[in-house]
């Protein structure tokens, strides 16, 4: 019997994931079945069940992809000199999120928005869940404070800026921003560009004397 090769298998894992996230991103996770998930990516049981036990092994497996590839792209940009600043920088994730994650719902809507309310809403009742996005958030959160250091080392930011605070911020950021694409549509990375440029450019008033 031929050996599958694992370039094969990882294509059917990437079909099974691609597959799961437009049926929970589509219909949410508890309106979605497994039997969904089957139908969706035309696979067979056994061979869904042989890569992931149930949803919620899906569903964290696609989490951890989607912040690995986040925190992967933060710690990229940690290494430029100088860094790019956020109204650069946070665009272009996205950006690129897009680029490796283009699924698109009916209408033409990106999907991945839609689906991290989704996942958001799954974690406020399950602990398993929860663990996976908590070590993902961590690991975020250390990325951008790695980019926040190089913005000191390249005198962009004073040397006693708070760095996780800067980087719980510009998660927040994102999040909100992504919360909008999902429940409104519309929008595009470009317009997070624009306003994050708008913000610094505010300067502070001058103090009364």
């Amino acid at each position: 019997m031929a050996r599958v090769s694992q370039e094969h298998l990882d294509a059917r894992r990437r079909q099974i994931l691609d597959g799961a996230a437009s049926c929970f991103a589509r219909n949410g996770f508890h309106a979605t079945s497994m039997q969904d998930v089957l139908k969706e990516v035309d696979l067979s049981a056994g061979a869904v069940y042989r890569y992931f036990s149930g949803k919620e092994e899906l569903i964290a497996a696609i989490v951890t992809e989607v912040l690995d590839t986040v925190r992967g792209i933060f710690e990229r940009a940690a290494q430029e000199s100088p860094p790019p600043t956020p109204d650069v920088l946070i665009p272009r994730a996205l950006a690129r999120m897009r680029e490796q994650r283009p699924a698109t719902l009916e209408g033409g809507e990106w999907m991945f928005p839609r689906l991290m309310i989704q996942v958001w809403t799954e974690t406020t009742r399950s602990p398993e869940l929860a663990v996976v996005l908590g070590d993902g958030y961590r690991n975020v959160r250390t990325a951008w404070g790695e980019i926040v250091e190089s913005y000191k080392d390249a005198g962009l930011m004073p040397a006693d800026a708070d760095a996780d605070a800067m980087a719980r911020t510009m998660i927040a950021l994102v999040q909100g921003f992504a919360a909008q694409m999902a429940l409104f549509g519309g929008i595009s990375e470009q317009t997070l560009g624009d306003g994050l440029r708008a913000l610094m450019s505010v300067g502070r008033a001058p103090a009364d004397t």
